[in-house]
């Protein structure tokens, strides 16, 4: 499925797990951070706003406190949607990258298979989605009203989608996030080649979002929109708004992407528009 004609969904993803403020002094690690740049990147035009929980000193976090108090701080400011994290980050248990979803979010991302770490402090690590583990936090967000953002870091991942479809665990229209270029966790490249074979595999009923890492981040977010798609950007994906220059915002990536969309005659979805062609429950 294609988005609606003229249509198209921003996703902010504003901190992520592994991204510093030695590398960048504009990632946000506390609720009041995260909410002051979720309405930030909302007054922009992104619909859906997904977020890391992180201490005070930048370290990971499933705590369904921080999510809570960051969903309230977002929700006194605006209506963008809440997207949650149940990747987490490597020191978090599969318990603890759960918690979140005590905390209502609207949606919440849902990694479609088991990935081998293959760089950095986490290399030779493996990072465990059993397929026992995909259906039971599917049914968990069904039995909530989550809506489960499908993250495919390959088309192989698409066995585990059919599964859930197959086994009555989620509601379409099905929306999946392909997650490319990101060679730590073993996704595919960001290339052209790669987002159509990715379109052209994923099942019937299902809509696509594109997360691109680095450098890679706008032309192929850019692709994405043309052929029907959605775009995630934000500085858990990229740090930089030009080669050598960091982003001073997620707000200015949002802005940017906004600009693109509307130059390509697309317009971004408001959050409400967004829920009702997603099938997003509005949680308050």
């Amino acid at each position: 499925m294609d988005m609606p004609k003229g249509k198209v969904i921003i996703t902010v993803a504003v901190n992520g797990a592994f991204v510093t403020r030695d590398m960048t002094p504009a990632v946000p690690y506390t609720a009041e951070e995260v909410a002051k740049d979720a309405y930030e990147c909302y007054c922009e035009g992104a619909a859906i706003v997904h977020i890391h929980g992180r201490e005070a000193d930048g370290k990971p976090t499933g705590s369904k406190d921080y999510f809570a108090r960051t969903f309230e701080l977002i929700r006194k400011k605006c209506d963008i949607i809440t997207n949650a994290t149940t990747g987490g980050g490597a020191n978090l248990s599969i318990e603890e990258r759960i918690k979140c979803l005590e905390a209502m979010p609207e949606m919440a991302s849902l990694n479609m298979g088991t990935m081998l770490r293959t760089a950095g402090s986490g290399a030779g690590t493996p990072w465990i989605n059993k397929p026992e583990d995909i259906e039971a936090w599917a049914a968990k967000m069904k039995e909530l009203g989550i809506k489960p953002e499908m993250e495919c870091y390959s088309q192989a991942m698409f066995r585990e989608v059919q599964n859930l479809i197959k086994k009555d665990l989620l509601q379409p229209p099905y929306l999946l996030n392909f997650v490319m270029g990101m060679k730590y966790q073993g996704a595919v490249d960001a290339t052209p080649e790669y987002l159509m074979s990715m379109k052209q595999l994923m099942p019937q009923e299902a809509m696509f979002n594109v997360t691109a890492v680095g450098a890679a981040q706008l032309p192929i977010t850019t692709m994405a929109m043309i052929v029907g798609g959605n775009a995630r950007v934000g500085i858990e994906d990229n740090i930089f708004y030009a080669k050598g220059r960091l982003a001073k915002n997620n707000a200015e990536l949002v802005a940017r992407t906004v600009r693109i969309a509307r130059e390509l005659n697309l317009e971004p979805c408001t959050p409400d528009e967004a829920r009702a062609i997603l099938g997003v429950k509005k949680f308050s």
